[in-house]
């Protein structure tokens, strides 16, 4: 089931009456999500995207625009005629009841035609439940589980009524670091194995880039960058989407190019054709540093931190906007290295941005 957002904007009373301005908490979306896949809506806190997904499960309506699922405008139907399974952050389970029953309570509220049996209602359950691999915990109540047994369960209620959307709002904010990686991959699988088509929203890039086929990246309410993790990670179109993404973050500098060379200081540091002489931010990836006793750009050496296969540099230079360099190079790079280290960048690994407006300048144009 495709999900359609056309210029779907919805605003908010400002708490602070003297100010006579709504808040906008969504501004202008408009996304087609193809069906069956899984979409990532990222952001920090207040960016919008829960607000975007109680939207498109009608717990809140627009101020303007409309929501489309498949040809069918939902804008104005309430969320239990959605076709909708949506999953908090809060488990919400009902805790007198077992996980069996858990899972079957939307199926109790069924009318007419698609009322249900005692027994197809168990079967169902039961269903559900090895999709999600809890079924050996189906007579246990809430209590007597892990918190990521919890969030499954919450899961398989969801989709136990095979709904047309799942929607996921920080699924797993609740779990610890080993569990939220264990139960995000099972959420792909699930959504593999159902091709159901999923709206995922989270804060945590790297939860949303390992499942996502697709992210939207979300600032103050308005969709800075849409497209595959991995294209929106190498070609971000603004410093703000260049420094949300990635883990360490990207490292940012004060340059100037001049005839077609980025300079640090004195030092110039890569060619930059086709971009004309001016001031400009500079974004380097971690993994755009190398290691070169005859690099351009020289820096004092901090610390190096030890990651098995690789290891970290934590170097220092005068153009960089945060108090240390992050650099990630291979572990046999840094035999002999004291109290300085020069590097080569990666062409391909650096970003240029306009210091006013943060936008991307192409480069070699």
């Amino acid at each position: 089931m495709k999900v359609v957002l056309e210029h779907v904007t919805k605003t908010f009373p400002n708490r602070n009456k003297k100010i006579k301005d709504d808040v906008i908490a969504v501004s202008d979306f408009t996304y087609e999500i193809p069906d069956g896949k899984l979409i990532g809506l990222l952001g920090p806190s207040g960016c919008g995207k829960s607000t975007t997904l109680n939207l498109i499960s009608g717990l809140l309506k627009p101020t303007s625009g409309r929501i489309f699922f498949g040809d069918d405008d939902v804008t104005d139907i309430s969320p239990e005629h959605r076709g909708i399974g949506l999953v908090f952050q809060n488990y919400a389970l009902y805790p007198h009841m077992t996980v069996a029953e858990n899972i079957m309570f939307p199926l109790g509220n069924l009318r007419g035609k698609e009322k249900m049996s005692r027994a197809d209602m168990r079967a169902k359950a039961e269903e559900i439940a090895r999709l999600v691999q809890i079924d050996p915990y189906l007579d246990r109540k809430p209590a007597e589980l892990s918190g990521g047994q919890q969030q499954r369960v919450a899961i398989a209620r969801a989709l136990v009524k095979m709904p047309r959307v799942l929607l996921l709002d920080e699924p797993l904010s609740n779990l610890d670091a080993r569990l939220r990686l264990q139960t995000r991959e099972e959420i792909r699988r699930i959504q593999r194995e159902t091709g159901i088509t999923t709206i995922f929203v989270t804060h945590d890039q790297e939860e949303a880039m390992s499942i996502s086929d697709a992210i939207v990246v979300m600032r103050d309410g308005v969709v800075q960058q849409i497209g595959a993790p991995q294209e929106v990670y190498n070609d971000p179109c603004n410093l703000f989407v260049a420094k949300f993404l990635g883990t360490p973050p990207i490292n940012v500098f004060a340059g100037t190019v001049r005839a077609g060379k980025l300079y640090f200081g004195d030092d110039c540091v890569l060619d930059v054709p086709g971009v004309s002489d001016r001031d400009v931010t500079v974004g380097i990836r971690p993994e755009g540093f190398e290691v070169d006793a005859a690099g351009p750009m020289h820096c004092a050496l901090s610390a190096i931190e030890v990651m098995g296969r690789d290891v970290s540099i934590v170097a220092s230079h005068e153009s960089c906007q945060s108090a240390s360099i992050r650099a990630i190079v291979d572990a046999d790079d840094v035999k002999g290295l004291s109290t300085a280290v020069r590097f080569r960048l990666k062409a391909h690994k650096v970003d240029l941005f306009d210091p006013a407006t943060e936008a991307r300048i192409p480069v070699g144009e």
